[in-house]
């Protein structure tokens, strides 16, 4: 995971808000498709929460929101940009059904809330979480622990075995025998540069930012 910075809302769901009855289950597809398009753009092309690639497209991503826009939670944010996320499918393929065991991310997490939000950059989620040599996600909140494996499920084997493969392929590809520089490379991985991240970008960054930390 990694902290989010919201843009304005895309203006065709500005207006659409403003209609009477207006609900995010009846939004056009022409501004459904431009929500995702600037999630997928502020997130770098990641999934929210475990980092896996999501697309702007409407079998390449969901709109999560936040704060669950159900009827029994929180429908007045249901048209509110700054409650959307973009996240993955959450181990499902489009218009299949799959084990509970297997979900992940948004799919899992439903209308369960969050004591954290990826929106709160005065309060990074870089800065709560812990991306071990191990592949697992870990916190030491034990409030965060515990949204991470039983809300979101992030330690699932599979999503385990890409932040090791993330990593592993990162240190595969250093020329032997040249000093990396850990600062020059952060920003390639931290999301300081424009454009897409890798998928599972942060397993670097936290490696790279333990690197300086101990270099300094």
């Amino acid at each position: 995971m990694r902290s989010i910075r919201k843009k304005r809302e895309p203006r065709l769901l500005e207006t659409y808000r403003q209609r009477d009855g207006a609900t995010f289950d009846n939004l056009p597809s022409d501004i459904k498709e431009q929500i995702q398009e600037q999630l997928v753009q502020e997130q770098r092309g990641l999934c929210c929460y475990c980092q896996s690639r999501i697309h702007a497209t409407w079998d390449g991503m969901k709109v999560e929101h936040w704060q669950s826009q159900s009827p029994n939670k929180y429908p007045e944010r249901q048209l509110d940009y700054m409650n959307m996320l973009g996240a993955c499918l959450g181990g499902q393929k489009y218009g299949e059904k799959s084990p509970k065991e297997t979900h992940h991310c948004d799919t899992l997490k439903k209308d369960s809330d969050l004591c954290f939000c990826l929106t709160d950059t005065a309060h990074p989620i870089e800065r709560q979480v812990k991306f071990p040599g191990s592949g697992l996600i870990t916190s030491d909140d034990p409030d965060i622990n515990q949204a991470i494996n039983k809300i979101l499920n992030l330690n699932i084997q599979n999503l385990v075995n890409n932040r090791i493969s993330r990593l592993t392929g990162f240190l595969q590809s250093l020329e032997k025998g040249v000093k990396l520089d850990y600062a020059k490379e952060l920003p390639k991985w931290d999301g300081s540069q424009e454009g897409d991240l890798e998928p599972f970008a942060q397993v670097v960054a936290y490696y790279l930012l333990k690197k300086l930390k101990k270099a300094a």
